[in-house]
């Protein structure tokens, strides 16, 4: 076992090594690119997000499909992962992760476009989409779409699911003394009350959850970031110079290098926004909306909330209290987070709501997920029993240790990239005639006259 749990630990390092990192800011430049920076519509975007679409077709308003994806790409590695980056690149890591940000809102856009251009509906009228049915419908490579759905469905219980539980149990445990499968079993009853509703009660509850949570981290860390004002001007100018000069960072950070700050940054960033993963663009297709383009622009500032924002004040938290506690132990990433809140007033439990809420709203946007890619390989017979499995994993994993897991679980997601990469870079015209059609000033409301192309229901055959 631990001959295998070396071998796994190998093969997650490497596939989320520079060849993934090359790969993922690659694309992400290049669609920024080739689609004339998308990124400049972003007000337009988040007006968008939160404006009704009542002549779209979709199961969920477009706030609720963005909130759905944000629940499940803002997680404990909007924290602790931020946190890792900065104890292994130092600080220079907080400026490359922000940089994967602006780029990724290009890569998002994207995704969410080709969501909306190459989704079904199923007889009943449910949408279905993702990079699954760009791959079968616009690559006609239903292989790779299979193979995307795969490591999508391991992943989810993974990065999804197992750990997340474990990250609250935890925290739970530490701070209150409250046994974890006690909290386990909390977690288990509150995401089986959303799952069993569908994607329309993860939907509404996540309206709910994700402002709040979002809204109380940052409120929090505005707060401790003006405790720690008198640092602010040193925090912004070693963060730039020690991501272009390793000597800047400092004799607190020895060993870095520029080389290690971009890699653990990028990397970070990377993960935590999932821009090129996939995932988000699997809720994105339930989103009323009347063209690909307008649901393109509210899924890009998925990635902005996420790590521009998000990951960016995490970031300046952690550097701001490393200056004013040298004391502080930032060699470990979790050491350093729950050492770097601990240090001002309310800050442990700014940190304890933010992974508790954080954490449970990744559980409830990747059950969905998950269940979207089982459905495409087996049908939608077998989502009751996928949901019943995901309810059982909560538990377990608020109660094992899942070091194996975690390793797993990093190795499907960079494996789940690759097959939409594919349909990205492939697919770019398609962006492109698309874009080109909708930005123009005064289109951005024309209604897509495309029709939706609906799945024949199974027949039954006679024995």
């Amino acid at each position: 076992m631990e001959n295998f749990t070396a071998i796994v630990n190998q093969v997650s390092s490497f596939l989320w090594g520079w060849p993934m990192i090359a790969l993922l800011l690659g694309t992400h430049l290049y669609l920024t690119i080739i689609l004339k920076f998308p990124q400049r519509k972003l007000f337009t975007a988040i007006k968008l997000s939160v404006t009704k679409d009542k002549e779209g077709s979709g199961d969920v308003s477009q706030f609720g499909a963005l909130a759905t994806a944000l629940a499940a790409t803002i997680g404990t590695g909007n924290i602790v992962g931020v946190a890792t980056a900065v104890s292994l690149g130092g600080p220079g890591a907080v400026f490359w992760c922000w940089i994967t940000g602006v780029l990724g809102i290009a890569t998002k856009y994207s995704e969410g476009l080709l969501a909306i251009k190459y989704r079904v509906k199923t007889s009943d009228g449910t949408m279905l989409g993702g990079p699954m049915y760009a791959l079968e419908r616009g690559l006609k490579m239903k292989w790779l779409a299979i193979v995307f759905c795969i490591f999508t469905a391991v992943a989810a219980f993974g990065i999804g699911n197992t750990v997340q539980a474990n990250s609250i149990a935890l925290i739970v445990s530490e701070t209150y003394s409250i046994p974890t499968y006690i909290t386990g079993m909390f977690l288990s009853i509150a995401t089986a009350l959303v799952i069993l509703f569908g994607v329309k009660g993860i939907a509404k509850v996540c309206e709910t959850l994700v402002p709040f949570m979002a809204f109380f981290y940052i409120m929090g860390c505005l707060f401790i970031l003006y405790i720690n004002a008198p640092f602010l001007k040193e925090t912004f100018a070693l963060i730039i110079d020690s991501a272009f000069n390793a000597k800047a960072a400092g004799a607190g950070f020895l060993g870095t290098t520029v080389m290690m700050a971009a890699r653990y940054g990028i990397a970070r960033g990377l993960f935590s926004n999932e821009s090129g993963l996939g995932s988000a663009p699997i809720v994105a297709a339930a989103a009323q909306t009347r063209n690909p383009v307008r649901q393109a622009l509210v899924s890009s500032t998925g990635t902005f909330w996420d790590t521009v924002i998000v990951c960016a004040l995490t970031g300046l938290v952690l550097v701001s209290t490393i200056l004013a506690y040298p004391d502080i132990d930032h060699t470990q990433g979790a050491a350093l987070t729950k050492a770097a809140f601990s240090k001002v007033p309310f800050g442990s439990i700014i940190l304890t709501i933010g992974i508790i809420t954080f954490a449970f709203s990744t559980i409830l946007g990747w059950s969905y997920y998950g269940e979207r890619a089982v459905e495409y390989l087996g049908g939608k017979r077998y989502v009751f029993s996928y949901r019943i499995a995901w309810i059982i994993a909560v538990f377990l994993g608020s109660v094992v240790n899942l070091g194996l897991i975690w390793s797993i679980a990093d190795s499907m997601n960079a494996l789940m990239a690759i097959p939409n990469l594919v349909a990205l870079l492939l697919l770019s015209r398609v962006l492109i005639k698309e874009s080109n059609k909708y930005l123009r000033p005064g289109h951005l409301n024309d209604i897509d006259t495309d029709e939706i192309p609906c799945l024949a229901a199974p027949v039954k055959r006679k024995k």
